[in-house]
Order: C-alpha cells, then structure tokens, then sequence
C-alpha cells in the first residue's frame, strides 16, 4: 500500500446477526483493509450461506494483503467471486447467488479514493456532518417501480415483493455499479445489507449514525433497532470512519468506471 493510502486513519466495526425470523444466516461480511463489503446469499436458492461466504472470500484472496491496487483487481475479485458461485450453484439443483456492496479504498490520481461496489440491494450510505446520503442504487424490483413512478418511496417497505433483486453474482445478470469518490476527513460510511435498511428509513439511519459514538456502538444500535423493527431477515452492517488521512472537504464523485464481473479488465 501507497505511503499516501497509510495515512488514512480508519475505525471499523461490523456486526451481524440472523434476525428474529430467520432459522440460517445468509449473509457474509468482510471488514480487513483495504476492503469493506457485505454479501448476501439469496434467499430464493439453496445454499445462500455458501455464496455469501465464497463472495467474501473470492474478494479477501485478490485484494487483501496485496499491497498497491487499483480497479483492475476488484474486477478480478467479482471474476473470481462469480466463479466460485457457479461451482456452487452446479452442486444444487435450484442455483446460488449472493449481493456484494462495499468499498475498496485506493489510490487515484495521487489522492486516496473509495472505489464503490454494488451488485444487488445491499447498501452504502455516506453521513458527513449531519448529511445522509445513500451512495448506492438497489439492484431490485422495488427500485425499479419506484424508478418508473409505479412506487412511492414510503410504499417500498411493505412492498410484497421488496426482496426481488435484478443483479446478482450468481444469476444472469451480474453487472457491478462501481465509481470512484474521494476518501474525506470526518466521513462515516455504512455497509448493510437489507435486513437493515429494510427496517429503518433513512431518517432513523442518520439520526443513530449521528449519535451512536463510536463504530462499534453505531453498529450495535443498527442491528437492535432493526430486530425492534421487525427483524424479518438476516441483519449486517459495517460502519467505517475516516478519522485522518482523507480530503478536508467533500467533492463530486469521478465517472463512473465499468466493472462488470463478466467483463474482460486489463490486469
């Protein structure tokens, strides 16, 4: 890693748990620098609890303990990741797939970057001072109807059919929405899949962000609220602060950079 990228300060905390409905938990996470992300197998196909798992560590392999990265190598991850899905899913007679949400922090043009990653309806959210902003877009039906106006925002939560996803490692699509945004001094991002964001609205999810304290007290608080809520499925989260290291100020994010899990990156 870049003597750049050493100087950012992070703290971490993440936390799982199955939720008060569920008998298995299909989710997965990784948290060891320079990558942060949650997988969650789907719950439509056997052995969701596998994909996960291989997701999280077809990620971990390529990027963990690899020094210097860039974009190329998180294309290699969801590769890889996809591959190890198939294997899993020609092993069951109804298929495996998993989400994969996080980010890869990296170096860009000199300066510290967070390269963002999502396929499927696990989210990202960025708070920075007292603003929450959601980073990622569902990869959902729910979305999609919101998208053509059929949905209200409000109505997306009692949705019949809110755990439909459109993109995952594993099925026919596995497009991966990724971009690039600068690292910032004072930022908190959260990483959660939707056991947690599913229960919360946004407003919930900013106010405990805020006042949580600490990672792991923010995280702690995430997952009870959520289980409060209803706790209808599988619940992960990780909150990562940038305490140094980063930009003084926020600024626009890059273009978007392709990184289809299916696609052909230089290497």
């Amino acid at each position: 890693m870049s003597a750049r990228l050493d100087q950012v300060d992070l703290v971490v905390a993440g936390l799982t748990d199955v939720g008060l409905r569920r008998t298995a938990n299909e989710d997965a996470a990784l948290a060891e620098r320079p990558v942060f992300l949650v997988a969650d197998g789907m719950g439509g196909y056997e052995a969701g609890d596998r994909a996960s798992a291989a997701v999280v560590a077809a990620f971990r392999a390529e990027l963990v303990g690899r020094g210097a990265i860039d974009a190329s190598w998180v294309g290699r991850a969801l590769r890889r990741a996809e591959h190890d899905v198939a294997e899993i899913a020609a092993t069951t007679s109804r298929g495996a797939g998993s989400t994969v949400t996080g980010v890869v922090l990296l170096e860009h043009e000199g300066e510290p970057h967070w390269l963002i990653v999502n396929v499927g309806d696990s989210r990202v959210y960025r708070l920075f001072g007292a603003e929450l902003e959601q980073l990622t877009v569902d990869h959902s039906l729910a979305q999609a109807l919101v998208d053509q106006g059929s949905l209200s925002g409000e109505e997306r939560r009692e949705f019949a059919h809110r755990n439909v996803i459109t993109r995952a490692i594993g099925a026919p699509d596995a497009r991966a929405d990724t971009w690039l945004m600068p690292v910032t001094t004072g930022e908190r991002l959260l990483v959660c899949s939707d056991g947690l964001h599913g229960e919360l609205d946004d407003e919930q999810l900013r106010a405990m962000l805020t006042m949580a304290g600490r990672p792991e007290s923010a995280a702690a608080a995430l997952v009870d609220a959520a289980k409060r809520a209803g706790g209808r499925d599988n619940i992960t989260v990780l909150v990562v602060d940038v305490r140094a290291g980063g930009a003084a100020s926020t600024s626009d994010r890059t273009d978007s950079v392709e990184l289809s899990a299916s696609a052909t990156i230089p290497i």
